[in-house]
């Protein structure tokens, strides 16, 4: 009895660790199901390397707006503007570019890289000193934000698309000429690589990381703890937007012009990608490396789909359904 007494806590802990690490490995386990899936019923050039190179671009720009949005929802907040923040991004470069000389062009590709970047991040930084000022839930500033920001864009835009000169922007995205295989992906899927590894490194060493963690956890706990909930909520919303401007950049690549119709409905994708990824919209969980994994999930669908001659319609109630399974599995954990 007393030897059964004492391995029944050790047994009961090993458990514990093992369903943690299962739920953690969950989403890669659902992408390798999904792809193998796809790839034993779809078409061989669902496993060629050109589309493996198209699957890293589509994910790229939901993937750059994901490591933003997981800080968010790690503090218990959500942002409905970054499809909106996406579309400034594009008008933004656009503008800097076609007031651009010839000769200075490569040097204004990046002066319109950091407007864009610094506009968005303004967004992001204006959502949290409303949230944390006026005291209104993330849910409703957000999503007057999402209009305001968008109508920003058409305005400055007279709504219509803004041509602009090619610039080494054009290639961050582009696809890959037969001299740059050894590349594997474009800049632009690298970029995203080390960025999502920087994050990995705030969120568990930095300062921010661990005030983050601690707000979505419980916000009145941290507060009574001194954390400066108010500063992290701003500093994490401006980050968010801050992602979201080089999600345009990644964006405008792809398109070559401004655009501020472009990327409605984006803020679901993301925020899908982090919920799929593990994220728990209640707050105080949540990976940079989950995130990726969720929007390479989607991405995974709707090429498989493409590649299947499935319409639109049927990726769309795929994706709702994981979306639906990942949340619904977030509750059960809980409980």
């Amino acid at each position: 009895m007393v030897n059964d007494a004492a391995e029944r806590p050790i047994r009961s802990g090993s458990g514990l660790r093992w369903r943690e690490g299962l739920s953690r490995l969950a989403p890669f386990l659902g992408l390798i199901a999904i792809f193998v899936l796809f790839a034993a019923i779809g078409p061989e050039s669902f496993r060629s390397a050109r589309n493996l190179e198209t699957i890293a671009r589509q994910t790229a720009i939901v993937g750059m707006a994901a490591l933003g949005m997981t800080l968010v929802i790690l503090t218990g907040g959500i942002d409905l503007a970054v499809g909106s923040v996406v579309a400034l991004g594009t008008v933004v470069i656009a503008i800097v570019l076609r007031r651009a000389d010839a000769a200075n062009l490569h040097w204004m590709a990046a002066a319109a890289a950091g407007a864009a970047l610094a506009a968005c991040a303004g967004c992001g930084w204006l959502s949290g000193w409303l949230i944390t000022r006026l005291r209104v839930v993330p849910f409703i500033v957000t999503l007057g934000m999402m209009l305001v920001v968008r109508g920003a864009a058409k305005g400055l835009s007279h709504e219509q698309k803004i041509d602009a000169p090619e610039t080494w922007l054009n290639d961050l995205l582009a696809s890959l000429a037969a001299d740059q295989r050894w590349m594997l992906v474009p800049p632009g899927v690298w970029l995203l690589l080390v960025l999502a590894v920087g994050m990995t490194l705030v969120l568990s060493y930095s300062r921010l990381g661990r005030h983050a963690l601690a707000v979505g956890s419980n916000e009145q706990t941290a507060r009574l703890c001194g954390v400066p909930v108010n500063r992290v909520k701003m500093w994490v919303y401006a980050m968010g937007g801050f992602f979201g401007g080089l999600a345009g950049v990644l964006q405008f690549s792809r398109l070559t012009v401004g655009d501020p119709t472009v990327a409605v409905g984006l803020e679901l994708d993301v925020i899908a990608a982090v919920v799929i990824g593990g994220g728990s919209l209640a707050g105080g969980e949540g990976s940079i490396k989950g995130s990726l994994v969720g929007a390479l999930i989607m991405s995974v669908i709707r090429s498989g789909c493409s590649q299947m001659g499935l319409s639109n319609w049927v990726q769309e109630i795929i994706t709702g359904m994981i979306i639906i399974t990942a949340v619904a599995l977030d509750r059960f954990r809980h409980r």
